[in-house]
C-alpha cells in the first residue's frame, strides 16, 4: 500500500494544529500489514480532539493488532483547513499510522456515537474516494461498516454503509474478520456473497438484504428480508464476561489537547436505574461490573505507562460501583506513585454520592463535580423515573461543599414527555438552594444549571414521545434566565434547541432520512456537532426537497400500534415492557432499580442465562438481598435475585 507521507507532509504548514494527522503517540500500534491478514482502518467521524479518546475506538484497535489475521489503523475527520488543502493536492483520506490511502483497507469502520456525525461519514467516504452509497461499491472497494450506539437505528444511514454491528464489538471483529479473510469475495457477485456471510455472523445487519415495505403515502411501515437465510431481526451482542476484555491496555496518549485528556478506565457497563429517557442505559443491559482487583490494576499499570496523575472512573453511573470507596481508596493509596492520583467519576448518581466518598476523591485536586437530577421537580422525575429526591441532591451536594469543593455543576433536561412551566421552574429552585448550601461553607461558590432539550431515542419508553420544538424550547430557556437573573453563585448553560431538533430527526428517522443526510452534506454541512458550523435552515430546507418535515418525523407523538423504523432491531428489550414504562410513565409512576427488586421481564437477561454481574452482592438500605459470595477480591459469579420472567 502506497504510503502517502510525501505528500502529506508538505500541507502541515497550511493547517491550525498539524499535530492531528502525524500519528506516533505513546500507545499507537505498529500494525503488520501483509498476506493472510484482513486490514481495517477505524475511524471516528469527528475531529482529532473528540475522537482520539474515545474507549471504543480504542478497545477494538487493541484487539484486531493482537490478532495473527487481523491489522487496524486509525483515522478522524480532518477539520475543514486540512480537508480543503487535502482535495486541492489531491491527497484522499489516510491513515495515521502509515499514512496509507483510506481505499486500500480492506474494512472502514465508523464508530457512531453521535448523530450529527453523520455527514461527516458520507464526507470521509468521498474523501476516500470511494462512491458514498453502498450500492455504488463493487468488490474493488473497501467494505464499510458502521457501530456504536447509534446503529440501534441504522436506518438513517442504511444506504451508505455495507452492515453495522449491534452491541458490544470485542468478540464480533474477530469473528468479521475471519469471515472476510475466510473466502474469495471478488468478482460480479463477491459483494453479493459477502453480505449474505456477513449477515450470518450474530450482531450483524445488511441493509442491502432486507426491502423495505411502503404504505400508500411512501412511508415506510417495515423491512423484510430478501431472501430466507437472512433474519427477521437481528440482536445485539453483549460480552457477558467483561473480565476477559481488560482494554484498552495501552491507552493511546495525545499529541495535543484533547477532550478528556486523562487515563480511562471501564469499571462496568449496563445500568438497571431505568431511566426512561435513556438509550444508553436501556440498551446495554445486563450490568457487567469489572472486578474491583482488575480495576486497580489497570489503573496503576495505565499511569505508569502514560504519566497522568489523573483517572477517570468510567460508566453509566460509577457511584454505583461495588465497594467504589474502596476502589477510590486503593487507588489514590498506591504504592510507588511520584505524587498524588486525582479521581474522577464521571455520571455521579446523588443518591450513590456519600460523605465517604467525597472524602477520599477531595484529597487530591478538586475539579469540580456534576450531578444529573435531569428534572426540575419530584413529580417530573418520577415520569421519567429518576427517582432522586431533593434531599437525596442537597445531601450530595453538602457532602460536596464540605469536604470543599466549591464548584458544582447540575444536569437538567427540558421538553420531556407530560412538562409543565412549574417543572422547568424547579430547575431554578434546586439550583438557587444548591447555592444558599455551597455558601454556608464557602464566601464563593459557582453552581451550574446545564440544561438540554430531551431527544427520544430508540429502544427507550420515551420512543414513542413527541419532541418539543425548537421554540418551545427557546421559551423554557427564557423562563429559566429570567428564574435566576440576579442570583450570585448560580449559572445558566444550555444546548442549542436547533441542533436538538436535528439530532431527533437522525435519532429517530427512517430511510428516506439518509437522502436529507446527503443533501446537507452536499450543500456543505460537515461538522454538525460545532456550533460554529450547524445550521437548521440547511436541514430545513433539505427536509423540503425531500417532501419531509419535522413536524411528520420529530414533533409528534408514536401510537403503540406504528412501525419505528428499528423493530427489525433488537436491544434485548420487550417491546411490551417498553410500552409499559411509557404508560408508567404518563401515570407519573417510577419502578426501582432492578438490581435489588423482582425482575420487571424486561427481556435483556434471557437472551444468554446472564443477569446483573456485581462486584459485591450488598443491596442499598431496603433492597433485598442477593445471593453469592462477595466479589470485592476479584470473585465474580452472576448474582440472580428472581426466575427471568417473573414479571412486573
Amino acid at each position: 500500500m502506497e504510503n502517502l507521507w510525501p505528500r502529506i507532509e508538505p500541507l502541515l504548514a497550511q493547517v491550525e494544529k498539524p499535530a492531528r494527522y502525524i500519528g506516533g503517540e505513546l500507545g499507537a500500534q505498529e500494525p503488520c500489514h501483509g498476506p493472510g491478514r484482513v486490514s481495517w482502518l477505524l475511524v471516528y467521524p469527528d475531529s482529532y480532539e473528540i475522537g482520539l479518546p474515545n474507549q471504543g475506538l480504542q478497545i477494538l484497535y487493541e484487539i484486531l493488532n493482537e490478532r495473527p489475521d487481523a491489522a487496524a489503523e486509525r483515522t478522524y475527520a480532518p477539520w475543514v483547513d486540512m480537508e480543503a488543502a487535502m482535495r486541492a493536492a489531491g491527497v484522499p483520506l489516510f491513515s495515521l499510522e502509515t499514512h496509507r490511502p483510506a481505499a486500500a483497507f480492506d474494512v472502514i469502520a465508523f464508530n457512531l456515537a453521535a448523530e450529527l456525525t453523520y455527514t461527516n461519514v458520507l464526507n470521509l467516504l468521498d474523501l476516500a474516494g470511494l462512491p458514498v452509497r453502498s450500492a455504488a461499491r463493487d468488490s474493488s472497494h473497501p467494505l464499510v461498516l458502521a457501530g456504536g450506539h447509534c446503529a440501534f437505528n441504522p436506518e438513517p444511514l442504511a444506504d451508505f454503509v455495507d452492515a453495522f454491528v449491534l452491541g458490544d464489538g470485542e468478540e464480533v471483529v474477530g469473528e468479521l474478520t475471519e469471515v472476510l479473510g475466510g473466502g474469495d469475495w471478488t468478482g460480479p457477485e463477491g459483494r453479493h456473497a459477502l453480505r449474505l456471510a456477513l449477515a450470518q455472523v450474530p450482531g450483524v445487519y445488511v441493509p442491502a438484504l432486507y426491502q423495505p415495505e411502503l404504505d400508500p403515502t411512501g412511508r415506510p411501515v417495515g423491512l423484510r428480508p430478501r431472501f430466507p437465510q437472512v433474519p427477521e431481526r437481528v440482536e445485539k451482542r453483549t460480552v457477558a464476561d467483561l473480565a476477559a476484555w481488560p482494554y484498552p491496555k495501552r491507552q493511546l496518549v495525545p499529541l495535543i489537547e484533547v477532550v478528556h485528556d486523562r487515563l480511562n478506565v471501564e469499571v462496568f457497563r449496563g445500568c438497571t436505574r431505568g431511566c426512561r429517557f435513556c438509550q444508553a442505559g436501556m440498551i446495554t443491559r445486563p450490568v457487567r461490573e469489572r472486578p474491583a482487583a482488575q480495576v486497580a490494576r489497570m489503573v496503576h499499570e495505565g499511569l505508569a505507562r502514560t504519566g497522568y496523575d489523573e483517572v477517570a472512573l468510567t460508566s453509566l453511573s460509577t457511584a454505583d460501583f461495588s465497594g467504589i470507596e474502596e476502589t477510590v481508596r486503593a487507588v489514590m493509596d498506591a504504592p510507588g506513585r511520584p505524587g498524588p492520583v486525582a479521581v474522577s467519576l464521571p455520571s455521579l448518581r446523588v443518591d450513590a454520592f456519600t460523605v465517604g466518598l467525597a472524602a477520599q476523591i477531595q484529597r487530591t485536586r478538586r475539579t469540580g463535580l456534576t450531578f444529573a437530577p435531569e428534572g426540575g421537580t419530584w413529580r417530573m422525575r418520577r415520569v421519567i423515573n429518576k427517582l432522586i429526591r431533593e434531599e437525596d441532591l442537597y445531601a450530595a451536594v453538602e457532602a460536596a461543599f464540605a469536604q470543599g469543593w466549591r464548584r458544582v455543576k447540575l444536569y437538567f433536561l427540558i421538553g420531556l414527555p407530560t412538562e409543565t412551566d412549574e417543572d422547568v421552574l424547579g430547575i431554578a429552585e434546586l439550583t438557587k438552594r444548591c447555592v444558599a448550601i455551597g455558601r454556608a461553607h464557602h464566601r464563593s461558590v459557582t453552581v451550574t444549571a446545564s440544561v438540554g432539550g430531551f431527544v427520544p431515542k430508540p429502544h427507550t419508553p420515551f420512543q414513542w414521545a413527541r419532541q418539543d420544538t425548537p421554540e418551545e424550547l427557546r421559551r423554557k430557556v427564557g423562563l429559566l434566565k429570567d428564574a435566576l437573573r440576579g442570583v450570585r453563585g448560580a449559572s445558566l448553560r444550555w444546548h442549542d434547541p436547533a441542533a436538538s431538533a436535528v439530532e431527533g430527526l437522525l435519532s429517530r428517522g427512517d430511510r428516506r432520512v439518509g437522502a436529507v443526510i446527503e443533501r446537507v452534506w452536499r450543500a456543505g454541512g460537515t461538522f454538525q456537532e460545532w456550533s460554529e458550523r450547524f445550521e437548521l435552515a440547511c436541514w430545513e430546507a433539505a427536509l423540503a426537497e425531500e417532501g419531509l418535515s419535522l413536524d411528520e418525523l420529530v414533533h409528534r407523538e408514536r401510537a403503540e400500534d406504528e412501525p419505528l423504523p428499528w423493530d427489525h432491531i433488537s436491544a434485548g428489550l420487550h417491546r411490551d415492557f417498553l410500552w409499559q414504562d411509557w404508560q408508567d410513565a404518563l401515570a407519573e409512576q417510577g419502578v426501582e432499580d432492578c438490581r435489588w427488586t423482582p425482575c420487571y421481564d424486561c427481556g435483556a437477561c434471557t437472551g444468554f442465562g446472564l443477569e446483573h454481574v456485581v462486584a459485591s452482592t450488598t443491596p442499598p438500605a431496603g433492597g433485598s438481598q442477593g445471593t453469592g459470595q462477595d466479589l470485592a477480591s476479584g470473585g465474580r459469579v452472576p448474582v440472580r435475585f428472581l426466575p427471568v420472567g417473573a414479571g412486573r
